[in-house]
């Protein structure tokens, strides 16, 4: 009977951490369609592809790093798209200003991985004309190691395979756009 007290004690706790863990941006309003600020440029597209203002707060403990992926899962493609992969930012980093991957303000030591417009970097939403609107998921994770082992030219489904084997919880938001 205790075993299964403290098993549940634990698990409970280990929920509670990981409701704390949240994530914010100033760039915009995740109730609203996305910005032009946030649309890239090409593809069609006309937006300023400047990379958003992320912070988040309430990590699990024994976070040694982070790492922020922008993912839009309703592309026509089979596979969604990745639109931003950064890895390795220290935790002692808690936030991102908005135009970091466009200005190369990211922590020191932070990578940027290869989106699915075929370069490292933010690349903003730009989903098909007459589309029904996509959903843009932000998401920052808590990982349980310093560093991955990618790099700039690491794709996305890479990147997302080390973060779900390495992570320890995440916290995210959705924005839609259509055009």
């Amino acid at each position: 009977m205790k075993l299964v007290f403290s098993l549940a004690l634990l698990f409970s706790t280990q929920l509670v951490l990981a409701a704390g863990f949240t994530l914010k941006t100033t760039s915009f309003d995740p109730k609203k369609p996305l910005p032009n600020k946030q649309v890239f440029n090409g593809f069609g597209c006309t937006g300023e592809n400047i990379s958003p203002a992320l912070e988040w707060s309430g990590a699990p403990k024994g976070t040694k790093s982070f790492a922020i992926t922008v993912y839009d899962p309703d592309a026509p493609t089979g596979s969604g798209w990745w639109h931003w992969t950064v890895v390795n930012i220290p935790a002692s980093v808690t936030k991102i200003e908005e135009g970091a991957s466009n200005n190369q303000k990211l922590p020191e030591g932070a990578v940027e991985g290869r989106t699915d417009y075929g370069k490292p970097g933010f690349g903003g939403a730009c989903p098909p004309p007459g589309d029904k609107p996509h959903r843009y998921i932000f998401t920052v994770y808590a990982l349980k190691t310093d560093k991955l082992d990618v790099n700039a030219e690491s794709s996305g489904a890479l990147v997302g395979f080390n973060l779900n084997a390495n992570s320890l919880g995440k916290a995210t938001f959705t924005v839609k756009y259509g055009r």
